[in-house]
């Protein structure tokens, strides 16, 4: 496992990635919406805005010979503080998933029947994440009950509303909302956004519990423990086990997360197994009873599939 190595060529930082890794397939992954609004894809370059000691960077990921990560900062954005580049590094890294070994993964998948198929088909995908708390937990709340498409319709116009951009080149870049700003806002201060109002309940209310401090990253990683974690975020309201395992997958980067009620997980299942009906809640435990500790990998690449529906 590779872990925190990077280098500076140039005006560039080289991220060195582990062998498990392909930047193709991620790029297709990032590619499965086109309304989405936290970075743009051409030419097989990533640009978008990263913040880190409160400062934003517009940053350039490329890979030239799809392995290690080039990166580039534009727009003058180029911190002089090593440890703030670090910290670039660092997000990168967390966003691609890199510091986790997946040879383990990967080995228990040749053998399972609905695994095998996918990591040859996506071999070195990872679990692309979103490392801050307030995006994620805003993120699994939009997507509550409604198509992935229209849940991007909804992040456009909510971070388009409330969230801070870059112009470069005639286009903008945008940063999520701060749950700073989100915690002053009341329900009619969203009324343009065409979620319930209910979601705009749920989002203020998060936003509020951060902004006192009584929710951060750091306290729930502190807990140290899946199920303490997972008890933690039910109690919130608006977040039930689907959002919390969601949560614990794509942020908190919990391997064993699983979000069994998810409807695509679900139709991936029924389509590689040529069923014409939704796989009952045991018998998705029964499939998975071989991913033990990889429920979120595997759950991810059968993600996958489902985009493709």
């Amino acid at each position: 496992m590779v872990k925190n190595k990077w280098k500076e060529e140039n005006d560039s930082i080289i991220i060195d990635v582990p062998a498990e890794f392909d930047f193709r397939p991620n790029l297709d992954y990032l590619l499965r919406d086109k309304n989405e609004i936290m970075y743009k894809i051409k030419d097989k370059a990533i640009t978008r805005l990263i913040s880190a000691n409160d400062k934003r960077m517009l940053v350039q990921i490329s890979a030239p010979n799809n392995h290690n990560l080039h990166v580039r900062f534009l727009a003058g954005t180029r911190p002089k503080s090593v440890k703030t580049r670090a910290n670039v590094v660092n997000y990168i890294r967390d966003w691609f998933d890199l510091d986790t070994n997946l040879a383990p993964f990967y080995e228990i998948a040749q053998t399972d029947p609905l695994l095998k198929h996918l990591i040859q088909d996506f071999f070195g995908l990872r679990l692309v994440g979103l490392p801050d708390l307030f995006e994620a937990l805003c993120w699994g709340v939009l997507g509550q009950q409604i198509n992935l498409g229209f849940a991007y319709t909804l992040k456009r116009q909510f971070v388009e509303k409330f969230g801070d951009a870059v112009e470069y080149n005639g286009e903008n870049y945008w940063v999520f909302p701060s749950f700073e700003k989100i915690a002053k806002l009341t329900i009619e201060d969203m009324s343009e956004i065409k979620m319930t109002v209910r979601k705009s309940e749920y989002i203020i209310g998060i936003a509020k519990l951060m902004a006192s401090g009584e929710l951060s990253k750091e306290k729930l990683l502190e807990l140290d423990d899946f199920k303490k974690i997972e008890k933690e975020l039910v109690k919130i309201r608006g977040i039930g086990p689907w959002t919390a395992n969601y949560v614990l997958m794509r942020c908190l980067r919990y391997l064993t997360a699983f979000p069994i009620a998810d409807v695509g997980l679900q139709n991936a299942i029924k389509s590689l197994k040529n069923i014409n009906r939704k796989p009952t809640k045991e018998e998705i435990l029964e499939i998975a009873s071989t991913w033990k500790g990889w429920e979120a990998y595997a759950t991810f690449y059968l993600w996958r599939v489902s985009y493709n529906f």
